[in-house]
Formats: structure tokens, C-alpha cells, sequence
């Protein structure tokens, strides 16, 4: 695997826009700027709560946007008879975990909102599984269905002020915690382990639906569970692709699928999205959405990491070689993947893996 350099992260974001635009999507461009009370309706929406202000010349309070979808969500077209696709690459500015300290991030990713039919869903979630592919190998895809969680969470008599903290076990794949919480709750003990059956299913696509089916018909609605088995039965021939109950999100904001993207290397996940129809209803929309974003930015971060060298080869070359032997000489060790420096003398300022020297035209 080649690590992931600069210039590779700019040809892996070239090779993302390509992918949503060859499907269609359009690209979505925005100022920097939003009114502040955007994000402080929705901070729970925000991966940071922390939100740059300032007030501009006419006295409005402005923020440095940490986040893509709100806006995209608030200046959409609202119509539940057509459907809009796009895709973005935008900076956005939080606060970097463990300081107070603002970042700049590059935010990738895409929405399709209006009429979210089957095949939409279908889409998306085959876009998120081949950005993680064009990102890095091997990776996988985890999907969940907030709507059939909340739909046992009713059956099982659980109270709405009780559901996000019996959301929060499940995340966490606490049995224990659960099943205390549910008991606490007065649930149903015939569903409060369907509700543990659930968070700890694994296998495959196939085999995980047939057993999906079987525990929940009659307990949740016919309409939710035929379009989850539907959508996922077309995308069984994944191989990286994983249904996960214990993906969960904010049920303030998230309805149905929900799923998160991980490679192989880096321990958070990479790409994460998700139906987020209760966010369009809560900022006044009628229409549906899903979408995700990649964060190419953590992917860099555990990359970069984790090279040992800053380059692979250092060629040191004098004064008795041609520059066409020296650059010959340069593509011939660059031809196997190899990082190569060139110079006439021995770096002191980074680390190398192999030191190759050349005189009179030839490698030493």
C-alpha cells in the first residue's frame, strides 16, 4: 500500500470528485461564511460545539462554517417530487480535540435530497463503499436502521426520554447497561432481547437478513423493514459491506440508515452519513435527505503517522552526472512506488530509508 502523501491526498480528492460527478451529482459551493444562529439551533448536529463568531459591518453575528450539510439543508430546494444530488469539497474550521485550538479542515462528501426513493438510498451507500475503496484497502462499510431500533424501542414500551440513553448502550454494544435500562424502563423482556439480538449480529449480508426478518416480523412496521432488506439484498454482493446495529446516531437529526465507514490503519472512522429527514422537518423542509461526509483530513492524520520516512530513497548525485542520467537513474527507482529525493548532498532535515549515490552517470 502506498502511504498517503500530500500529493496523493489531492488526487484522491480529484478521484472523489469524479466519482459523484460521473453519477450525476453537482457540485455545491458556498462562501465561508453563515449567520451564527444556523449552528447554535442545531450544536447538536455539529461534530464540535465550538463555533467561530464575528459580527460583520452591519452588525449581524457570522460564523466560519464547521459544517457543510446545514447550509447545503437550508438553501436546498424543497420538493418532495424531485430530487437534487450534490456533491462538495469545502473547508471548514472546528476545534481541534483535546485543545482549543481551531482547525481548518477539508470536508468531502455528498447529499441527495427531495424524494429519497429506494434507489437513492441504494446509491449513496454504493458511493460511500466506493470512496472507501478509492481511499484505502481493505475498509468496510457499516450500516444500521435507526428506524427499525426506535420502531422495537416502541414495542418494547420504552418512553421517548428513555430512548437515547438505551440508543447510547446499544452504541456502545453494552448488554449489560441495556438491559438494565430497558428493565428500569418497564420493557417487555421478549424484546428487550431482540433488542440484544440485535446489537450483536455479525456475519454475512444474506445470512444476517434472513435472521433480521425472521426476529422482527411482527414486531416492526412491514413498509421499513421490506425497503431495509431491499436496499441491503442489492448491495449484498459487497464484500466490505457489514450490517452493524450498533451504528447509531442523533435520533434529533437521523431516521433511517445510518452507517459509518473504517480502513484498515486508522482507528476512527473514516467516512460516516446517514437519512436525516428529522434535520429537514426541524429547519422547516418537507422533503428528505441522505447523504455522508469523508474526512480526508483524519486519513492524512493516521497516514502520516505512521510512514517511517519522510521519503524512501535519497539519490546523491555530483557534478560528473548528466541531469538526463540523473533523472534516468530517478525514474528507474521511483518505478516501484519509491518516494525519491534528489540532491547533491545528504539531507539533515529528514528521514530516508536508503542512501544511493551517483557518479560519472552511474549508481553506486
Amino acid at each position: 500500500m502506498i502511504p498517503l502523501s500530500e500529493q496523493t491526498g489531492e488526487s484522491m480528492l480529484f478521484s472523489l470528485r469524479s466519482l459523484y460527478g460521473g453519477y450525476g451529482y453537482s457540485r455545491y459551493k458556498m462562501n465561508k461564511f453563515e449567520e451564527y444562529d444556523l449552528y447554535a439551533h442545531n450544536k447538536d448536529f455539529l461534530i464540535s460545539d465550538s463555533v467561530i463568531t464575528f459580527t460583520d459591518g452591519s452588525g449581524k453575528l457570522l460564523a466560519l462554517k464547521p459544517d457543510v450539510t446545514l447550509s447545503i439543508v437550508k438553501n436546498s430546494v424543497d420538493s418532495a417530487n424531485t430530487t437534487q444530488k450534490l456533491y462538495y469539497n469545502e473547508n471548514v474550521y472546528r476545534v481541534t480535540k483535546g485543545s482549543r485550538n481551531f482547525k481548518e479542515i477539508m470536508q468531502v462528501g455528498l447529499e441527495c435530497i427531495g424524494k429519497i426513493d429506494d434507489y437513492c438510498i441504494y446509491e449513496v451507500l454504493k458511493l460511500a463503499l466506493e470512496s472507501l475503496n478509492q481511499i484505502r484497502k481493505p475498509n468496510v462499510l457499516s450500516v444500521s436502521h435507526l428506524g427499525l431500533l426506535s420502531e422495537v424501542m416502541d414495542r418494547a414500551g420504552i418512553p421517548e426520554n428513555k430512548k437515547a440513553e438505551v440508543f447510547r448502550c446499544i452504541g456502545e454494544k453494552n448488554l449489560h447497561e441495556l438491559t438494565a435500562v430497558c428493565t428500569a424502563a418497564g420493557a417487555d423482556n421478549g424484546i428487550i432481547e431482540v433488542l440484544r439480538r440485535l446489537v450483536k449480529i455479525n456475519g454475512e449480508t444474506d445470512t444476517v437478513l434472513t435472521e433480521i426478518r425472521s426476529m422482527l416480523e411482527g414486531i416492526v412496521s412491514p413498509a421499513v423493514l421490506d425497503v431495509f432488506s431491499r436496499v441491503m439484498s442489492s448491495l449484498s454482493h459487497e464484500p466490505n459491506l457489514r450490517i452493524d446495529f450498533s451504528v447509531v446516531g442523533d435520533i434529533k437529526y437521523y431516521n433511517g440508515f445510518v452507517f459509518k465507514g473504517f480502513a484498515e490503519g486508522i482507528p476512527t472512522g473514516i467516512l460516516s452519513g446517514g437519512q436525516y429527514d428529522t434535520l429537514m422537518k426541524k429547519m422547516g423542509k418537507k422533503s428528505g435527505a441522505i447523504g455522508f461526509a469523508v474526512y480526508l483530513d483524519t486519513v492524512e492524520q493516521f497516514i502520516r503517522k505512521s510512514e517511517e520516512f519522510d521519503v524512501d530513497t535519497v539519490l546523491i548525485y555530483d557534478e560528473t552526472s548528466s541531469p538526463e542520467q540523473i533523472g534516468k537513474q530517478l525514474r528507474e527507482i521511483a518505478a516501484g512506488g519509491k518516494r525519491v529525493l534528489a540532491a547533491t548532498s545528504v539531507p539533515q532535515q529528514i528521514k530516508y530509508g536508503k542512501l544511493v549515490r551517483m557518479s560519472g552517470g552511474k549508481a553506486e
